[in-house]
């Protein structure tokens, strides 16, 4: 048997509020208390084959920079298509089958809403945690795509794994 909406309202709301708080929170301190804005690029730290920095980037687009544009209007849409995602993804919450969904939609809301916020505020995401191994580079991150992704991976797993009821 599944939980009610509130139910699963009452579970993703956390999830979704601590994304949130925990993405504002890093980018407050990678730009007050590390001053990336002028430092630019911080080593952090290196084990074996593996690095994680702080590097500054401005991602004016979406995922991985794609549909990027400096206008104000090009920064409000896409702030508005993230309002669009969200409202959709309350929608699935309330229907959500199992708490897993749930938790992974309160992850993906938080972290849309907490970029969302970047856009309005500086017209850009601020993107500040770069990770490398093996001489791989992954894109410039910050903890609302880290939330976004693991969100992602959680419902395509859960999608994937979840067995099914059998059908008459």
């Amino acid at each position: 048997m599944t939980a009610s909406g509130p139910a699963r309202l009452r579970l993703a709301l956390p999830i979704a509020i601590l994304v949130l708080v925990a993405d504002q929170a890093s980018k407050w301190w990678a730009d007050q208390v590390l001053d990336l804005q002028t430092v630019g690029h911080l080593p952090l730290v290196a084990v074996g084959p593996f690095a994680l920095d702080f590097t500054m980037v401005w991602n004016r687009g979406v995922t991985f920079g794609l549909m990027a544009g400096d206008g104000p209007w090009h920064q409000l849409a896409l702030a508005g298509v993230a309002a669009i995602i969200v409202a959709v993804l309350l929608r699935w919450l309330w229907k959500a089958e199992n708490r897993t969904t749930a938790v992974a939609i309160g992850a993906l809301v938080g972290g849309a809403i907490g970029n969302s916020i970047d856009r309005l505020r500086w017209g850009a995401v601020f993107d500040f945690i770069h990770a490398q191994a093996w001489g791989w580079s992954w894109y410039v991150f910050n903890v609302a795509d880290a939330a976004i992704v693991l969100g992602v991976m959680v419902l395509v797993a859960d999608g994937l794994l979840r067995k099914q009821a059998p059908t008459a």
